[in-house]
């Protein structure tokens, strides 16, 4: 073949290969993406391991169920890598899946108060006993039922007094002497008048009105009897005079109350006093009167608490100018304690509180979150107040704050582990143990076991409490049950059971 032709057949190839090339390019007219095009595709995530769905410190190479059947979730290559602000990073998509709610931590006043039982009793500084200075007879009763309302001035009951009688006409006698003496003078006159002014003294000293000494002295004639009137208007809570019934000096004979004005003793439990003082509004709710508040002040706090109770009686004001209110009638008080000044609140569902501690969870971002302890402090209706770990304004999980705690906690778990092989078991997370369950506390999410010797930590055999990662970890199973357990520290001190099965 000589030059010529061998020029000829490259041109030939090269064209040939170029137009190739151009069809590689094209789409077919089946609409089938280009071999160029599933070449530059970007590839799939690598699947690493299953984990636990409530954030238990538990993986798996293959997909299963938990003891809930709930399935575990797979986690790829990249999606658990920290954030860089070191808080939790959550798919968007996850998120929306868990029910996550936020809202923003504020200022504002709360709206607290103080509730307590409490009974209906006399203003002791409103009661007054009627009693003699002399011994004598009751002769008529003017009041001779208790409960009866009485006026002031009102005649309660008549009495008669040989001493009463000799004092009147004592007094009588020196009057009329110092009356006749006016003109003499002298001593004769002088031991008149001290003698007529030691009478009256006496008879003042008897409770003798005024009006019937100067009668006494202007007739000069002894009654016979003497009227006791009642101090004060009110009603008679005691009645002990009878009629004809002899009584002696200092004898309490009527008991007279006045209920323009009636105390309302509440008890109030020790872990609230802290919050109540003198001068405080306090509202009460008679069941007699539904829907009807009434108004009063606290007068004054008890420095004593009821052992038995563990209450400390506080002492509430209350007008009562009709006498609706009854003495021993119940009453519910409500004593508002809210501060004037706003503080910085979160809702209380935002608060995994353990004992241990509290804590809430904050949505740094979209997708990423922040568990961190605070310290509270007032609680309030549907709010709490935070003294420290948190800030105005910042977003606060409401909702499906547990699971993201749990899965923070998870993370600090396994933080020190390699990246599981997926064809290899997961290493173990955590320590087991064998033991007898004790004791189930739902309330608290705990139980007590007598466990042997856990080699792991180098603890000998003993009796101790555990935290309970799910309620549902001791369901069905009864106190007194031999069990196999796993159980990780999640903070120092807080031991917490991620799973337990009978022997």
């Amino acid at each position: 073949m000589n030059t010529g032709t061998t020029l000829t057949v490259a041109l030939i190839a090269l064209a040939a290969g170029g137009f190739a090339g151009y069809r590689l390019a094209q789409p077919n007219h089946d609409g089938d993406t280009p071999m160029a095009a599933v070449d530059t595709q970007k590839p799939a995530k690598k699947l690493l391991y299953y984990r636990n769905p409530m954030g238990l410190p538990d993986t798996s190479p293959v997909p299963k169920k938990d003891p809930m059947g709930m399935d575990y979730l797979p986690v790829y290559e990249g999606d658990d890598e920290a954030a860089d602000d070191g808080g939790l990073k959550i798919n968007p998509g996850k998120v929306q899946k868990l029910g996550v709610r936020t809202a923003p931590a504020r200022l504002q006043v709360l709206d607290r108060s103080v509730r307590a039982s409490g009974r209906v009793e006399i203003d002791e500084s409103r009661s007054y006993a009627v009693t003699a200075k002399f011994e004598g007879y009751i002769e008529r009763l003017y009041v001779n039922t208790s409960g009866q309302p009485v006026g002031r001035g009102q005649p309660l009951f008549e009495v008669y007094s040989p001493e009463l009688v000799s004092a009147q006409r004592e007094y009588a006698l020196a009057a009329q002497g110092v009356a006749q003496l006016g003109e003499a003078g002298g001593e004769a006159q002088g031991a008149m008048r001290q003698l007529a002014e030691s009478s009256l003294q006496r008879l003042k000293n008897w409770d003798i009105s005024a009006e019937q000494v100067k009668a006494l002295a202007k007739s000069g004639d002894a009654k016979r009897t003497l009227t006791f009137r009642s101090p004060v208007a009110g009603i008679v809570t005691d009645r002990k005079a009878v009629q004809g019934m002899r009584f002696m000096p200092g004898e309490t004979l009527f008991q007279i109350a006045d209920i323009s004005s009636v105390w309302v003793q509440a008890d109030v439990f020790e872990q609230d006093i802290g919050a109540v003082h003198v001068g405080q509004k306090a509202n009460i709710r008679i069941n007699a009167y539904p829907g009807e508040v009434f108004t009063g002040r606290i007068a004054y706090v008890y420095p004593t608490l009821k052992a038995e109770t563990r209450t400390v009686p506080v002492r509430i004001e209350l007008p009562n100018p009709r006498g609706r209110l009854k003495p021993a009638m119940f009453a519910d008080v409500d004593i508002p304690t809210g501060g004037a000044a706003p503080v910085l609140t979160v809702p209380v569902s935002a608060v995994i509180d353990s004992g241990a501690r509290q804590v809430v969870v904050v949505q740094l971002a979209e997708g990423r979150f922040d568990p961190r302890p605070v310290k509270l402090g007032q609680r309030g209706g549907d709010f709490v107040q935070v003294l420290e770990g948190i800030r105005e304004g910042e977003l606060v999980v409401t909702a499906a704050n547990f699971l993201i705690d749990a899965e923070s906690n998870l993370k600090a778990a396994l933080g020190g582990m390699q990246t599981p092989d997926p064809a290899a078991k997961p290493a173990a997370v955590g320590h087991r143990a064998e033991g007898t369950l004790n004791a189930i506390d739902l309330a608290a999410g705990s139980v007590t076991i007598s466990h042997g010797p856990v080699a792991s930590l180098n603890w000998p055999a003993m009796k101790m409490d555990f935290a309970l990662a799910n309620p549902a970890l001791v369901s069905g199973v009864q106190p007194g049950t031999a069990v196999t357990f796993e159980f990780v520290e999640r903070q120092a001190g807080e031991w917490v059971i991620t799973s337990l099965v009978r022997k």
